[in-house]
């Protein structure tokens, strides 16, 4: 169990609570005859008999590996081929037309045939030039595992990392954000995002803060997590800034501690007699649950991202005195102390804004230059930070993007979106380190051996809570047997 000190008293990760050390948490209080009694009173209650839908009971269905997932978005649509996926061939091959080299002719995954290799890109246009690699590749760690020389620090993580190089999508543009993140294209409707399903299923792990939290910008059409769940489910943005980290937070003016007291037990007393008029008005009952996690928000939420009780060395590790990743590293150091107190889901995106920062149509080399800079010394240190401190023994860490990008030039210096093959990778609870799964062809155009769709990423994280997709299936709400995925099981310990 890991425990955080917190003034006098310790955070208990597994309770989910501060408390002094002699104190009974919810957890254990839930855990055992607790939970034998909670289940008698549902099935008098008329809630779990047979045939009838059941609400998630905010624990997990099964044995859970993971506790806590923070989800990583690179905007855009970085390149797999230069970064966690080489292709010496495009070296090799460069400048000429795929119909002018060897692998003219393919297995083609879609339709199991050979056939010549004219797919358009994801925008529909060919680029069948092969641009060379802009950057070089070195095996790292005991794996062995070839990592870009644009993600060094990443790089020195990779035994704790598990790459998937043959993940593909549909959506040929940026509505694929909204797909990675829901397993729905952006035009069938409004679907709720993983994030929300984690959510919507688990109970908290500290009543004190929000379980979903989103961290930096995010794209426009990608604002809302919970839809058909409820704006309940929707993600809580919050800024690493104390002194205003949460939107309508802080009171207008100083209030005196007695007055808020006198103020809260007043508020407290009337929400009861109102639930006790109405005591089968949910709406009621969510709302004064809303209304009190904003009051002890107004204290938890600026303290988590509060760095003036941290490390000097803590700080130069997440890159904090550096400028070009400060504001992402600050972004992690943040994340490691909200997963500490207890959220459950971290969303952070990087590079939102238009279609992506990493959308590089031109220009690739120095693009991902600058992107990699910012993130690759932050995510490092987020995996080493959270491992000293046995936070990664639960916590999964998940980086992601839309797609790829073409092994074919776009312009004189671009490459295009690819949906056809790309890579993802995973870390943390119940992840197996040091291990690549799946591949692309010998220039990165089709996903050929082990193919994911996207929701296999969330079947995947569901597993490793505890909770099965289907369980969380709303009355009317029927999915698509594609929606749940299928979990990933040779990259899990």
């Amino acid at each position: 169990m890991s425990r955080k000190p917190v003034g006098e008293t310790m955070f208990d990760r597994e309770a989910g609570v501060f408390r002094q050390p002699a104190t009974i948490g919810r957890r254990e209080l839930c855990g055992g005859f607790g939970a034998l009694a909670l289940g008698a009173m549902l099935a008098r209650d008329g809630i779990t008999r047979d045939g009838e839908w059941q609400p998630p009971t905010g624990l997990p269905s099964r044995m859970a590996r993971a506790k806590s997932v923070i989800w990583l978005f690179m905007n855009g649509g970085m390149s797999h081929i230069e970064s966690f996926d080489p292709k010496p061939a495009l070296n090799q091959f460069a400048g000429k037309t795929i119909a002018e080299t060897p692998f003219a002719e393919v297995q083609n995954p879609k339709r199991l045939a050979i056939e010549r290799l004219v797919v358009p890109d994801g925008n529909g246009n060919q680029r069948n030039t092969l641009y060379p690699l802009q950057v070089g590749f070195q095996k790292h760690g005991q794996s062995g595992i070839e990592v870009s020389d644009w993600f060094p620090q990443i790089a020195r993580q990779i035994d704790r990392i598990a790459v998937v190089r043959s993940m593909w999508t549909t959506d040929s543009n940026h509505g694929a954000q909204t797909q990675f993140h829901s397993g729905r294209h952006q035009n069938d409707g409004d679907f709720p995002n993983l994030g929300a399903w984690v959510h919507y299923g688990l109970g908290s792990l500290n009543e004190d803060l929000p379980q979903y939290i989103s961290l930096g910008a995010r794209e426009y059409w990608n604002k809302k997590d919970g839809h058909y769940l409820g704006p309940a489910h929707d993600a809580t943005p919050l800024r690493v800034d104390p002194a205003n980290a949460l939107d309508f937070a802080r009171a207008e003016r100083e209030i005196p501690t007695r007055a808020r007291e006198v103020a809260v037990g007043l508020l407290q007393q009337l929400n009861r007699e109102r639930q006790q008029q109405s005591p089968r008005d949910g709406a009621v009952a969510a709302r004064v649950a809303s209304y009190e996690l904003a009051f002890r928000m107004q204290r938890s939420v600026p303290e988590a991202v509060d760095f003036s009780g941290e490390t000097a060395e803590t700080q130069s590790l997440y890159g904090l005195d550096k400028p070009h990743c400060r504001d992402f590293g600050m972004q992690m150091l943040a994340t490691r102390r909200l997963i500490e107190r207890g959220v459950r889901f971290v969303q952070v995106q990087h590079g939102a804004g238009g279609a992506g920062s990493w959308d590089a149509h031109g220009g690739l080399k120095g693009n991902h230059e600058r992107n990699a800079l910012a993130v690759d010394q932050p995510v490092a240190a987020l995996l080493e930070d959270l491992g000293r401190r046995g936070l990664l023994d639960d916590t999964l860490v998940v980086f992601a993007t839309e797609f790829g990008r073409t092994p074919g030039s776009q312009g004189s210096d671009g490459r295009d979106h690819h949906i056809f093959g790309f890579s993802v990778w995973m870390a943390g609870a119940g992840i197996r380190g040091g291990v690549v799964h799946g591949a692309t062809d010998e220039i990165g155009f089709h996903a050929v051996e082990d193919r994911h769709y996207v929701t296999d990423i969330h079947a995947t994280i569901l597993h490793l809570l505890g909770l099965d997709s289907r369980r969380l299936e709303i009355p009317g709400r029927k999915r698509l047997e594609i929606d749940h995925g299928e979990v990933i099981h040779p990259i899990l310990a």
